[in-house]
């Protein structure tokens, strides 16, 4: 992990002691001893300041700040400042060495790099957006990652085998992998909610936090057969409305080769093809928050269900109606609960659930101007898969449809699959929406805008099949 600080306020190019700048300018709460002595700015200059940087990050206030300017340079050139009782012993060691009255004193930078406070503990490889505004977790990985990789492979079909597995070997292992994720446990206690891009919302003690969460439901002693009684005893139907057989590269494949026919065959030239101005109906997903770093990915589908994708492959959907839930244990084992009878085990994800519905509700705006379908009349979805890049987010769908949305103009594009063909979708800066045969971009192209978002979901379903 990098952590890079600049400000050039005060750069001057390194001289001799005796010609350095002696002139008194920057943040005053900053402002090494040297500098108000008028004796010269150096190094050691900005290593004081790192230590004033580091003090505030940790306590949230400079360490020489005062209501009065006066008071304050009193302060910095009596190197009187105080130190929590709630900061580490490394950590208070570490300012010390920084923050001391004669620059020669001071910690180099190369003995600041080496002390325990940096070389000791779990240091994360990045840390995420709400760091910006609360304190990030910093435990270290859980030791269950590498099975949730190993569950992604196998649900998701991130990788493939060279030499392929019978079916009934597939599903074998898929349910070792369910087992062995239930054993381990996934489920901490909630501290925060992160909102990928936008902002960090707390969550209240009284909404998700407290050792008698539901959240904390799945245990450790907690095992795969176990859960699968409850869920059979409180089992009220078991559905067909999910094909076995889909999976994310099945559908990923699919949908490389239609958009890659597709390209290869429209006219080089701009096009303005006709819109549709009625189509089937289809569903799309209107909102989304990525909270994977903790829980999973949450999504709102324009006809008004929400569903979360956990980090552990399991899913689970909150129809409009708000009467029934949704769960699937793996892509084949669909169960469905009244809201008021949701086993125990599950309590705590239909809590998260819960809560990615109300925050979607109230502070996400809806991303085009397609119309709302009722939930009665289409199928629900199950997102198989989703792709975050640099530049968007490709996500993949149970009965085929494929969704990319691009961070930057907020443009995305649709593809849906009708009885007999396909829809193209394109959603503009505006919100504003244009659905296509997808056969009618071969003959008269497409503007611009679309061509180039076509090649980058081209280019991202490549990569994703190689991998």
């Amino acid at each position: 992990m990098e952590l890079k600080i600049g400000d050039f306020g005060l750069a001057a190019r390194l001289e001799p002691l005796e010609q350095r700048k002696k002139t008194i300018c920057g943040t005053p709460n900053y402002l090494a001893p040297e500098v108000l002595y008028r004796q010269g700015h150096g190094p050691e200059s900005d290593v004081w300041s790192l230590g004033c940087v580091m003090y505030t990050l940790l306590c949230g206030t400079p360490p020489f700040e005062t209501s009065d300017l006066k008071e304050t340079y009193r302060c910095i050139k009596q190197v009187k400042y105080t130190l929590p009782a709630c900061l580490s012993s490394a950590a208070r060691h570490l300012i010390v060495g920084i923050l001391k009255r004669s620059p020669s004193e001071r910690l180099t930078l190369d003995q600041i790099l080496e002390h325990e406070f940096f070389s000791k503990g779990y240091t994360p490889d990045k840390l995420p957006h709400s760091s910006c505004v609360m304190a990030p977790d910093l435990h270290p990985p859980n030791p269950a990652k590498s099975l949730f990789t190993k569950v992604a492979k196998s649900l998701f079909g991130k990788s493939r085998s060279k030499t392929k597995k019978a079916p009934s070997e597939e599903k074998e292992d898929i349910s070792k992998l369910v087992t062995g994720l239930v054993k381990t446990s996934i489920c901490r206690q909630l501290s925060y909610k992160t909102v990928d891009g936008n902002e960090a919302v707390p969550v209240t003690n009284t909404a998700l936090t407290g050792s008698s969460s539901p959240v904390e439901a799945l245990t450790e002693e907690a095992s795969g057969k176990s859960v699968s009684r409850s869920i059979r005893g409180s089992l009220v139907s078991s559905s067909d409305a999910f094909e076995d057989c889909v999976t994310a590269s099945g559908v990923m494949e699919s949908a490389l080769e239609i958009l890659k026919n597709c390209l290869s065959s429209m006219p080089a030239a701009e096009g303005k093809p006709s819109c549709l101005s009625r189509h089937d109906p289809f569903v799309w997903v209107s909102k989304w928050v990525d909270y994977s770093n903790k829980y999973g990915f949450g999504y709102q589908l324009s006809n008004r269900s929400i569903g979360v994708l956990f980090n552990n492959g399991t899913h689970m959907i909150l129809p409009a109606s708000r009467r029934n839930v949704h769960y699937n244990l793996t892509n084949s084992r669909h169960f469905v609960f009244p809201i008021a009878a949701v086993p125990e085990q599950l309590q705590g994800q239909m809590t998260i659930l819960q809560y990615f519905a109300s925050y979607m509700e109230k502070n996400l705006m809806k991303g085009g101007d397609l119309p709302c379908q009722d939930e009665g009349t289409l199928p629900l979805l199950l997102l198989l898969q989703w792709v975050k890049t640099e530049h968007a987010l490709l996500m993949l769908f149970s009965n085929g449809t494929l969704q990319v949305n691009f961070y930057n103009d907020h443009t995305k594009l649709i593809l849906s699959k009708t009885q007999d063909s396909y829809l193209l979708t394109y959603i503009n800066r505006e919100r504003n929406s244009q659905t296509f045969p997808l056969n009618s971009l071969v003959d008269t192209g497409c503007s611009m805008d679309m061509l180039h978002r076509l090649k980058y979901t081209v280019k991202l379903l490549q990569q994703k099949a190689e991998y």
